[in-house]
């Protein structure tokens, strides 16, 4: 399986001046982490990191770091995630038929999801990491007015990875190029499309690192894996 990941990354609402995957989170920058998870993946054989110039070398150095036993590429994004995932599918070896893309803000993600994401690729499906909404919903106005509040039974919670079959991805980009249609995520071109995407369950820690309580949440669960990995002392 080959995998994507998108590493252009605004700092705004972190507070950040720069790309907020560059923020160290106990010990290391949150790329590194998303990173590291990728490399344990046993379905993952190649991996591209799609950012913009001004952050090259410092991705580069981080992939150094972790010492790669499998190629891991960089590639240059565009100016929108879309077009940024437009010119990571172009980058992708002849060879590639199923493709995962992830944001590399979401830097918790679990070897055993991609996994899972990849086998349903390769058996065919196209499917996103989700998880089920438990909040209760309100829709809003413009003027902060509420408008409905949705039965929250159907309703999930979108992530990423996200798993597709690469020539109906690119169609489905292409499409969306000629359309002019703006999406924030690869399944809603595929919505678009009629073309069907699964759910796939993923655990409570893969969240998005967006805000500086975010970093707060990912430093205590990687705390946390660190000591089940050291297991209990004797």
């Amino acid at each position: 399986m080959h995998l994507l990941i998108a590493a252009a990354g605004s700092g705004r609402r972190m507070g950040a001046a720069g790309n907020k995957l560059l923020i160290a989170v106990a010990g290391r920058p949150v790329l590194a982490w998303s990173l590291e998870a990728a490399l344990a993946s046993r379905a993952i054989r190649w991996i591209g990191i799609v950012g913009q110039p001004v952050d090259e070398l410092a991705v580069r150095a981080i992939v150094a770091a972790a010492r790669p036993d499998r190629p891991v590429v960089w590639i240059v994004g565009g100016e929108t995630r879309q077009d940024s995932v437009s010119r990571g599918l172009a980058a992708l070896p002849a060879e590639a038929t199923g493709v995962l893309i992830h944001d590399g803000a979401r830097c918790l993600v679990e070897p055993e999801l991609l996994d899972r994401c990849a086998a349903a690729v390769e058996a065919g499906r196209a499917v996103i990491a989700a998880t089920p909404v438990t909040d209760t919903i309100k829709q809003v106005d413009g003027g902060g007015a509420i408008l409905a509040t949705p039965d929250r039974s159907g309703l999930w919670a979108a992530q990423t990875p996200q798993g597709f079959p690469v020539a109906q991805l690119r169609q489905a980009h292409a499409t969306a190029a000629r359309e002019g249609w703006s999406v924030t995520d690869d399944a809603a071109l595929f919505e678009r499309l009629d073309l069907p995407v699964g759910v796939l369950e993923a655990p409570p820690s893969n969240i998005k690192l967006t805000t500086p309580f975010d970093l707060v949440v990912a430093a205590a669960v990687l705390a946390s894996r660190r000591g089940e990995l050291a297991g209990p002392e004797r």
